[in-house]
């Protein structure tokens, strides 16, 4: 027999919380629960939930800053919590990777229908949170990088870079696009910047950074991280 679908709940006022589980349990599913935002991405780790409710007021982590950190590795659906009159949170969250909102205070029917809706249109669950490629890991959950079982301390556009290369494995990416994810949509002719970044990168992930073997140049169109 299939089990109830799970959903976590990342919020930190208690008396939600409850409101959240109660009105989930009445609706056919399965919950469990965080109250900060750490602990919502480890419980997302562990459980591996359906669902995700999130509230965007929580009091270690911005809410919106969860949600990042959680699509760096998962696709699992997401629903946000978000007071009425805080327009550009919502916005926000959704460029973020929402899937879709709720306002406070809200209809429990309401909230059933929208988590029905995306859990309608959710991909499958093929998200985890550590990437293994050769003697390369890369754990999106701790934002930690082991090379051949040793740690490596990577800048912070050093990690986005890599994020982005192994998000994008086997595909080419232009100097354009690399430029324009990275630096933002004013950096497109800066090319030097990437060079000097990715010298720095295969320096660190490489077994020998003058013939690397993850991440390739595609000679004068851009890069491509090759799975070995």
């Amino acid at each position: 027999m299939n089990q109830l679908p799970l959903v976590l709940v990342i919020d930190d006022e208690i008396q939600m919380r409850r409101l959240l589980v109660r009105t989930l349990e009445g609706g056919s599913y399965r919950s469990c629960e965080a109250e900060t935002g750490e602990s919502g991405l480890m419980e997302a780790i562990q459980k591996k939930p359906d669902a995700v409710i999130l509230d965007l007021g929580l009091p270690d982590l911005d809410g919106v800053e969860v949600l990042r950190r959680l699509r760096e590795w998962s696709r699992v659906p997401v629903l946000v919590l978000s007071v009425r009159d805080d327009e550009k949170q919502k916005v926000r969250a959704l460029d973020a990777g929402a899937d879709d909102y709720v306002t406070k205070p809200f209809g429990q029917e309401e909230l059933l229908a929208r988590l029905r809706v995306i859990l309608r249109h959710a991909p499958e669950k093929t998200g985890l949170p550590v990437f293994q490629n050769g003697k390369l890991a890369v754990d999106f959950a701790e934002r930690r990088v082991v090379v051949d079982g040793k740690e490596v301390k990577l800048t912070g556009i050093e990690y986005s870079l890599l994020k982005l290369f192994v998000q994008h494995a086997g595909k080419v990416l232009t100097h354009r696009q690399i430029l324009r994810e990275i630096w933002g949509p004013n950096s497109e002719d800066r090319t030097h910047y990437l060079r000097v970044y990715v010298t720095h990168l295969r320096q660190k992930i490489e077994s020998d950074p003058n013939k690397p073997t993850q991440i390739k140049t595609e000679s004068g169109v851009g890069y491509r991280f090759c799975l070995v």
